[in-house]
């Protein structure tokens, strides 16, 4: 288990003892305890019950606990917990915005022991009767309870992408090597409802009986030339196609519904195809990158040879938006800029917490100033090096910058974000982004609606005039490539660059493997047609520095 999924355990433990009343003192010490170790650069892992009790934060109790974890991944305390607890109610208990306590009330008081019945209580009303609950609470949860079920049986790209690029290796070794992806993760979607695959045969019967032994599958169902399976929990759908028949296939199983209704004319799908490019060169059209076929005028600019050069992984010069030590992140300014110099990267952009944002240890001036005097010892030790001083600064409530004017123009660069008050109408956060934009430190818009894929709806916005504000403002738009936000939406990307506003692939590194996060960026701005000319972190350090100075 890492870090990160003791941390998960602890919380959890945390929340059931509370909604059993558990000792407070208790549920204090383990929900701390999480709270560390979800930070702690130190893989405890590794370590066995002797060194887990001389971890600082961690104590006795807790170190038990994780060697359990390590071992069993569970422990006694938790699994006599889960035991008393209805599967349902620890459904309930994944609602934003519902602690354990409020559960403890809907499980008791009204008897309710699933989310499909709390929903139905919050349409008759039930819920907002209950000391605790009102009318706004009892809507915020009907909200939570709906989107989760517009979502359910849906995953991140990025967390299926290993397990299927496994699968797919498989598949080409062990049955043909012409073996693709298609559908939706062919497309790079950021969220997926199945793992498609294209597989060509010579011999349909040995192709079937060759999947229904690969390991990694599980539940497999055979319907003719289509194999239905789980890969973990994770739904696969395996097309057979003739050998011959391959290319025509994989267009047409690779295209979203809208690209092919937009076609003029479909291929012939009785033609021998040798490549995907004959395919829609025998339709008059220049080849068509497989994550810009969602029928979002890609057929008209193939039809006039002006589909764009996308842009590429290896494009990006440098990793800007990260946090380090200083505020929430696991590794030092050092360590974070020796992994981009091994990279081959040519700068990195530091821009840890402002002060509003004290759960995350934000910087005070005093830290600021500290932090930039690191900053400039570091560039002279690695000259060949550049390290920028920017900061993440939080968009507070009026829309004003969360440092004033004498602290914002010592920043190479300022991210403006929005983190607290998230629950706003469209008008309040456009009142918020817009005035945040017209500062005159604003270099970036960080994450733009503040979504969580598949976990939170952003707020409301208009992106075309907060596109439109920052063109006019000369403020670039992130891009957060963390899988989880991918925010500004691809959608727009295009509209931004019409504008001649920039986008900045930023990773918003909280450790070292953060910063892989750029290549889930690249893959949504590729489907917006980002080009390497409109992304601000593909500019070389004296071009980028010259941006920032404007």
């Amino acid at each position: 288990m890492t870090n990160s999924d003791i941390a998960d355990v602890l919380k959890l433990y945390a929340d059931l003892s509370e909604l059993h009343g558990g000792n407070p003192f208790k549920i204090k010490s383990f929900a701390a305890a999480s709270f560390n170790i979800d930070k702690m650069p130190q893989a405890l892992n590794l370590l066995d019950l002797a060194a887990l009790e001389k971890v600082p934060g961690i104590g006795k109790t807790i170190a038990v606990v994780i060697d359990s974890l390590n071992k069993t991944e569970t422990f006694p305390e938790l699994q006599k917990l889960l035991e008393e607890t209805p599967e349902g109610v620890l459904q309930i208990m994944k609602i934003k915005g519902i602690g354990p306590k409020k559960v403890a009330l809907i499980w008791k008081e009204l008897n309710i022991e699933s989310v499909g019945e709390l929903l139905y209580a919050c349409k008759e009303n039930r819920l907002s009767q209950i000391k605790g609950f009102g009318a706004k609470t009892q809507e915020s949860i009907k909200k939570q309870i709906e989107f989760m079920f517009a979502n359910a049986h849906k995953f991140h790209y990025a967390k299926a992408e290993e397990p299927a690029i496994e699968l797919l290796k498989d598949l080409q070794e062990q049955v043909h090597e012409l073996a693709s992806f298609s559908g939706a993760i062919r497309r790079c979607c950021e969220i997926l409802e199945c793992i498609e695959f294209i597989v060509p045969y010579t011999d349909l019967e040995s192709s079937i009986s060759a999947i229904a032994n690969i390991p990694f599958l599980s539940e497999i169902e055979i319907f003719d030339d289509l194999i239905e399976a789980k890969l973990g929990s994770y739904p696969v759908s395996i097309k057979l196609v003739p050998e011959e028949n391959l290319y025509y296939q994989l267009f047409v199983e690779t295209a979203s519904e809208e690209h092919l209704k937009q076609l003029d004319v479909l291929p012939d799908e009785n033609i021998e195809y040798n490549s995907e490019e004959e395919v829609y060169e025998s339709i008059g059209l220049t080849y068509i990158e497989p994550e810009l076929r969602e029928g979002r005028n890609e057929i008209l600019l193939a039809k006039s040879n002006q589909l764009p050069e996308l842009i590429e992984y290896e494009d990006l010069r440098g990793p800007l938006h990260n946090h380090s030590q200083w505020s929430d992140g696991q590794n030092t300014i050092e360590e974070m800029a020796l992994w981009c110099i091994n990279k081959g990267y040519s700068y990195l952009g530091m821009a840890d917490h402002s002060k509003a944002a004290f759960y995350a240890q934000g910087l005070s001036e005093e830290k600021v100033y500290a932090q930039q005097k690191e900053i400039d010892a570091l560039n002279l030790k690695y000259p060949n090096f550049k390290i920028f001083k920017g900061i993440e600064c939080d968009i507070l409530n009026d829309g004003s910058l969360d440092y004033d004017n004498d602290v914002l123009k010592t920043f190479d660069y300022v991210v403006a974000s929005v983190h607290s008050n998230l629950k706003m109408t469209e008008e309040k956060a456009m009142m918020r982004l817009l005035k945040a934009i017209e500062n005159t430190y604003t270099s970036i818009l960080g994450h733009p609606t503040g979504r969580l894929l598949l976990m939170r709806e952003g707020y409301p916005i208009n992106h075309k005039k907060i596109i439109d504000a920052c063109a006019a403002n000369g403020v670039h738009i992130e891009i957060n490539a963390n899988p989880y936000r991918l925010d500004l939406d691809w959608r727009y990307i295009d509209y931004a660059m019409e504008k001649g506003v920039m986008l900045s692939i930023n990773p918003d590194a909280h450790e070292l493997e953060g910063f892989l996060d750029m290549y889930f960026g690249t893959l949504v701005a590729r489907k917006g047609r980002l080009t390497k000319e409109a992304c601000l972190n593909c500019l070389e350090t004296d071009d980028i520095l010259k941006h920032f100075k404007k």
